[in-house]
């Protein structure tokens, strides 16, 4: 499986323009791609407008599919206002182990 963490610094002024925008991003790459199986939002405890995201996608290519979806596209006209330039850093790797609460229950 592919995996991507992203990490990125918001404007202050503009937090909750990026929340909503990267929420509606993440539920449609869920709910309407089938090879996006997890697509996490989360904060940095030290830092208010620093976020990072984990995605999973079934591979490569369907991470190439997520990237020219409608979706992905608003998100990007979005992140032209709400990111620090130059801040967003994408790691790529592969997904090699799991474990959930649900799979120890």
């Amino acid at each position: 499986m592919f995996s991507l963490v992203v990490q990125m610094d918001v404007r202050p002024e503009h937090r909750e323009e990026f929340l909503a925008g990267m929420t509606a991003n993440a539920e449609a790459a869920v709910r309407d791609e089938p090879g996006c199986l997890r697509f996490d939002i989360s904060s940095v405890a030290t830092d208010p407008n620093r976020f990072f995201l984990y995605e999973i996608y079934t591979d490569a290519a369907a991470f190439e599919a997520h990237k020219a979806s409608p979706h992905f596209a608003q998100w990007r006209r979005i992140a032209e206002r709400v990111l620090v330039p130059g801040s967003q850093v994408n790691t790529a790797g592969s997904l090699l182990v799991t474990h959930t609460a649900e799979e120890s229950a």
